[in-house]
């Protein structure tokens, strides 16, 4: 790590307490996603092809890309990573068919091919992509990969955008409006409803999606206690909500998107939570928490959404996002105060996590969210 990498991290550090004072999200989840809020819902890969990882990083303002071991789930950093991008970056998300990334900044969208073999990132003609707002925040994509959605904290929206099935370029479908101080952005896989958390209202707002516009219509606002992250199971039956030291989980009603608390939420996390992220098979939960440095993990229970603690395993400092690569086998966390990810391998069978060895994988500065996928067959 280069010796101007402190400084930088010092103002990161400023950036994200900024951000969530004012309830935004820092482009975990989820995400990442991860989604994960940040993960796709496409089919996992066989086990011996090999995806990538990408990470934005806030505070250095580009995209750093690795390639991920089948075998082991290492990093190993791409060639000509990292890749330049916008100032402040918050959030980044692949489409499903991992042909294309997409990452917010604190003023526009980027939009890049992904190559195929190699993982490298080529921005699109065209990008960036003006978001048409201050301050878009966490970025998915549907799980057609037919649109994009973004939210704007500044705003109070959501805007909507179709993707360019040829060339991945983006074009704006509406602004939709949300509650105050959204921060985080979830649809379910049967890519139905949207879900975006407001901390500043205290709900989670439901919306169905028009299947082939792309736009959102709400449904309802569900009470949540200043909510900053959400993601819904792969299964599409339930959806997870970040809450001050703890997770609701909800169920969904697959009819109308409503969201209804599950009994025993919320369920304790640890200092600070602020991304989460399902396994792809909706076996297992894991939250990062920024304040006691480590993951929460979480065995889920298929017929009522609950979960039960596995335990918490030590991640980097400030861990903001959470993500399980295609194949279910790997975790990473995205550590925006020490500037690196930590990975791990998922236990199967209980969903416990053991980091990989040679992890934390060296990132540059401020890494605010991680998403991967598999490669492109």
């Amino acid at each position: 790590m280069d010796c101007n990498r402190g400084a930088a991290g010092v103002a990161v550090l400023f950036v994200v307490a900024t951000l969530a004072a004012c309830g935004a999200g820092g482009g975990g989840d989820g995400s990442t996603a991860a989604q994960s809020t940040d993960n796709s819902t496409a089919a996992p890969p066989p086990d011996n092809v090999a995806g990538f990882a990408y990470v934005a990083n806030n505070g250095s303002n580009d995209v750093s890309a690795y390639t991920i071991d089948a075998t082991t789930g290492a990093l190993s950093e791409v060639a000509g990573s990292p890749f330049a991008a916008g100032a402040e970056l918050r959030s980044v998300a692949v489409d499903p068919s991992g042909k294309f990334a997409y990452v917010s900044s604190r003023w526009d969208i980027l939009a890049y091919t992904i190559n195929a073999t190699t993982g490298a990132l080529s921005e699109i003609a065209g990008s960036p992509f003006d978001s048409g707002t201050f301050d878009p925040d966490r970025i998915i994509v549907h799980p057609s990969g037919k649109f994009v959605y973004a939210v704007s904290n500044g705003l109070m929206s959501v805007f909507a955008y179709t993707i360019n099935a040829a060339t991945g370029a983006l074009t704006p479908v509406g602004e939709f409006a949300a509650a105050r101080n959204p921060n985080t952005i979830a649809v379910d896989p049967s890519g139905k409803f949207a879900y975006v958390t407001s901390a500043g209202t205290d709900i989670a707002s439901a919306y169905s999606i028009n299947a082939t516009t792309g736009a959102l219509t709400l449904v309802g606002g569900f009470a949540a206690n200043a909510p900053i992250g959400i993601t819904v199971d792969p299964s599409g039956k339930f959806a997870y909500v970040i809450i001050p030291n703890g997770v609701s989980a909800y169920s969904i009603d697959a009819i109308t998107g409503a969201l209804s608390l599950v009994p025993g939420s919320p369920f304790v996390a640890g200092t600070s939570p602020r991304s989460v992220t399902v396994d792809p098979s909706g076996k297992f939960a894991y939250v990062t928490n920024q304040t006691s440095n480590d993951v929460s993990a979480y065995t889920i229970n298929a017929t009522t959404g609950a979960l039960t603690s596995v335990g918490a395993f030590a991640a980097g400092t400030l861990p903001l996002s959470v993500t399980v690569d295609p194949s279910g086998k790997f975790a990473y966390v995205a550590n925006t105060q020490s500037a690196n990810v930590s990975a791990y391998t998922i236990n199967t069978t209980t969903g416990a996590l053991s980091e990989i060895a040679g992890s934390p994988f060296d990132t540059r500065a401020g890494p605010a969210s991680v998403t991967t996928t598999r490669k492109i067959q």
